[in-house]
């Protein structure tokens, strides 16, 4: 370094290098983002219905009074619990939603339209309990198992299960209607297999016509009954073999 140089002179030299500070970040626009945020929202719904739970809409009244799906009145939207069949096996006395196997078509409970448009917004409006599932969704209470036999009625006018009346507290006849239930020979469900009835026996198309429903078919379990407000509350799951038993 030449001797007449110094330390301040130095100091004033130019500075080569540039500023690299950083610059403040700008913000993402608002509506740049509402697509993003609507596509996880979306994401998550899809992955939360598809595994853990939705919402459905009971769409018939087989079901009354458990569950309210009679004409006129506010269907009930129940959450199904999707996990609970992953980790225990479906028992006598609970609500379930199912895929209806081939011997279930047609039975007039729901109903599924053949436009395109309609069908994709029934679809996206059965996602979050705005519309009835589709025709091959059913929901139904579990009344036996497989292995064992059912057959009804007794002489009081009770379903039997592997000999033994059954304790129906949510049995529901319409007014005007005989409290009578169809009755039907003894039947040995096939292992694999439930036996599900609807709790308005008067008016619903169940394993008395189509035959019992295979356990891999069972979407989940209905839980608790979360619309209309007034309707608020857990989903009976009484087990009639076991409190006839008791």
């Amino acid at each position: 370094m030449p001797d007449d140089v110094t330390d301040d002179d130095l100091d004033e030299q130019p500075n080569d290098e540039p500023d690299r500070r950083a610059k403040p970040r700008k913000k993402r626009s608002f509506w740049k983002e509402l697509p993003i945020l609507i596509g996880v929202a979306l994401l998550l719904t899809f992955v939360i219905q598809q595994f853990i739970a939705r919402p459905y809409m009971i769409p018939s009244g087989s079901m009354e009074q458990t569950l309210h799906g009679c004409v006129g009145c506010t269907p009930d939207r129940v959450l199904v619990d999707k996990l609970v069949y992953r980790f225990s096996d479906p028992e006598s006395g609970e609500v379930v939603v199912f895929r209806g196997p081939d011997t279930w078509l047609g039975g007039g409970e729901t109903a599924d339209s053949e436009n395109v448009f309609a069908g994709f917004v029934q679809y996206v409006g059965s996602l979050v309990g705005l519309a009835p599932p589709d025709e091959r969704d059913f929901v139904k209470r579990i009344i036996a198992e497989g292995g064992q036999t059912v057959r009804c009625c007794d002489e009081n006018n009770r379903v039997v299960v592997d000999g033994e009346p059954l304790d129906e507290p949510y049995v529901y006849y319409p007014p005007g209607t005989p409290a009578e239930q169809r009755s039907f020979d003894q039947v040995t469900v096939p292992k694999g297999m439930v036996w599900v009835m609807g709790d308005n026996r008067t008016n619903s198309s169940d394993s008395r016509v189509n035959g019992p429903v295979p356990v891999e078919n069972i979407i989940g379990k209905a839980r608790v009954i979360v619309l209309p407000p007034g309707r608020w509350g857990v989903v009976s799951d009484h087990n009639p073999q076991q409190e006839a038993s008791g």
